[in-house]
């Protein structure tokens, strides 16, 4: 053996021996089982992740080699975990199915091993049936390595985890059989005549009525910004009437990590006398970004940090359904007990022609709606959206008149400053509109930045369209007019720099999520200032785009991050192949600054090169 091949030789198992030295072997141990629990006083069984609610909160620092065990201890269903966000091998992403992962037989065991790649705030959930609901779901933080210094605007006294869930005494089953039997099932807030009279004060009685016989034809109810009602929302697994409670000292700055683990819900969260600073978004660094509130959907995190100078402030996350909060506070050492009521809810938003892509010039008198834009397999409404068929109302409060002679015949009496009288609250119409105060701050997408600029800024070669739609009349949920056991996989070359564009014709908003990557949203910022994500909100009726860099091999799941809409269909597999050697691998060393892979170029996708 020559001098020069010892020495090579050597060198090699240096660099072997050096990587596992230098990294430490963090294990966990989890077990999953069913339980009995009484989170609203009425005993359920639901399915945790050793015996909490959440599951156990998982720490780790970047580098780290994470060895987690999982022992499915259920009779009778398989399981899985999936790390929400986290760069790792195609293997232990935890998707049954996809990249060679069967899923844990009940009374299996199975055990994760993957290199932490990242800092920032993540989590985890079961990806099999609808146990991420029932209650499989955790917070996944990892810190930055010990001595690594922090820039100054992050430097923080306290870290705390906000996690944010919807629970349900139903099961997950059952509420998807019912969603089956009826999309309306859980719809109890429907309009009143007093919602009437409010469109009527601010659009005339004309317009009023053009309105809504065409929300009746199409058999759809402006109050359906949530499919499933019913739920109690829990902060770190405390209810609002026993809020969950931390201390601080004044002149303390602390971090709070936000994380939407919940199964259909969007929050809106706000701590009332106290700005927040925005710096993650998704684990992800972003330029420090003030605001006094932020919305976020299922899947999505945020870290924000706070300066409290006030003894009591109560942390408050409002479904945008505005059918309860997750409740917390932050309280200074010493400061007298205060017993905090549950707040006022801020008037519900209700959806409007421009969350269907429309607006009131669309609105003609001899035709309610044009589907040209509609998947015609599939359209997107509670009925069918017949053109032909009559105006049906049993989807409509029957108080509600739905004729201006009605109208008027029910307000005989009624003038323009009667109906103010009765009129207090702010009119609010439209998915995205919160009721934000007047000069208060909400965080926009566009005010996202990376905080170091990114490292790929390619164009895209090429852009996939997939149109997000469903039918409410058997409640599926397609991507490109078809359901994830239809759909052709969205393949990709290894490398390849992709412009992923969601365009939404539903009238619900989807938070969609890719595993493996992060994509960089593209939110009229520079390509280098693009935020990098790995999930994004597509509201109703409107179309958002994101760039990534297929840089993962393996095939990775993409889809809706509202449980029983990925469920009932709204899911693509993305594979990425190395199918050109000569790709230059563009892997980013820093992972706050990564791209992520999206696209379809079979199947039903419309891709433009």
């Amino acid at each position: 053996m020559s001098n020069q091949w010892i020495r090579y030789s050597i060198m090699l198992l240096c660099v072997y021996v050096a990587q596992f030295t230098q990294a430490q072997v963090r294990e966990y141990h989890l077990s999953i089982s069913e339980k009995t629990v009484q989170v609203t006083g009425k005993p359920v069984k639901k399915i945790l992740v050793n015996g909490q609610l959440p599951a156990p909160t998982l720490t780790f620092e970047e580098g780290d080699e994470a060895v987690i065990y999982v022992h499915n201890t259920l009779k009778n269903q398989p399981t899985s975990l999936h790390w929400h966000g986290l760069l790792l091998p195609n293997m232990m992403d935890g998707v049954p199915g996809l990249g060679g992962f069967k899923g844990i037989a009940p009374q299996g065991d199975f055990v994760y091993r993957f290199k932490v790649r990242q800092t920032g705030t993540y989590w985890y959930h079961a990806h099999s049936q609808g146990q991420e609901q029932d209650g499989v779901y955790g917070a996944f933080i990892v810190y930055p390595k010990s001595g690594q210094v922090q820039p100054e605007a992050e430097k923080v006294q306290q870290d705390h985890v906000i996690l944010l869930s919807d629970f349900h005494t139903q099961s997950s089953q059952r509420i998807m059989a019912n969603l089956k039997q009826s999309a309306d099932y859980y719809q109890n807030q429907r309009e009143t005549l007093f919602d009437v009279i409010k469109q009527v004060k601010g659009q005339g009685l004309a317009n009023t009525w053009q309105d809504r016989k065409m929300w009746a034809q199409m058999r759809m109810l402006k109050t359906d910004l949530s499919d499933v009602t019913g739920y109690t929302f829990l902060m770190n697994g405390f209810t609002p009437t026993q809020p969950w409670s931390d201390s601080f000292k004044i002149g303390e700055r602390i971090r709070l990590r936000f994380i939407n683990a919940s199964a259909m819900s969007f929050f809106d969260v706000r701590i009332p006398n106290l700005k927040l600073t925005v710096v993650s978004a998704d684990g992800q660094a972003v330029k420090p970004v003030t605001v006094d509130e932020f919305r976020f959907g299922a899947g999505e995190t945020y870290d924000v940090i706070v300066e409290p100078v006030q003894d009591h402030y109560q942390i408050q996350a409002e479904s945008i359904d505005r059918s309860g909060f997750a409740l917390g506070e932050l309280k200074r050492e010493g400061a007298p007990t205060v017993q905090w009521q549950i707040p006022a809810h801020r008037p519900r938003a209700l959806l409007n022609m421009s969350d269907m892509g429309m607006d009131h010039t669309d609105m003609n008198h001899s035709m309610p709606m044009d589907h040209a834009g509609m998947n015609h397999d599939m359209p997107m409404d509670h009925a069918g959206m017949n053109h032909d068929m009559p105006m049906d109302h049993t989807d409509m409060n029957h108080d509600m008149p739905m004729n201006p002679e009605d109208m008027k015949h029910d307000m005989p009496n009624m003038s323009a400053h009667n109906m103010e009288d009765m009129v207090s609250e702010p009119k609010l119409e439209g998915w995205a509109n919160a009721g934000t105060p007047k000069g208060a701050k909400m965080l926009q997408y566009s005010d996202l930045q990376a905080l170091t600029p990114q490292t790929d800024t390619r164009p895209a070669s090429q852009e996939i369209v997939m149109v997000l739609g469903g039918n409410m009349e058997r409640y599926i949920w397609t991507i490109n007019g078809k359901k994830y056991s239809q759909a052709t996989p969205l393949k990709v070359k290894y490398g390849e720099r992709v412009k992923l564009t969601f365009v939404n014709e539903s009238m619900m908003a989807h938070p969609m999520h890719l595993h493996g990557m992060f994509v960089q949203l593209d939110n009229g910022q520079s390509p280098k200032n693009m935020p990098s994500k790995h999930t994004i909100i597509v509201p109703p009726g409107k179309t958002v785009s994101v760039l990534l860099t297929a840089d993962e091999l393996g095939d990775w799941a993409l889809h809706c991050h509202l449980l029983y809409h990925m469920n009932a269909g709204m899911m693509n597999t993305l594979t990425v192949a190395k199918v050109d050697t000569h790709v230059a691998d563009h892997s980013h060393a820093n992972t706050n600054n990564v791209s992520a892979p999206q696209t379809s170029q079979q199947g039903d996708a419309h891709v433009h090169h």
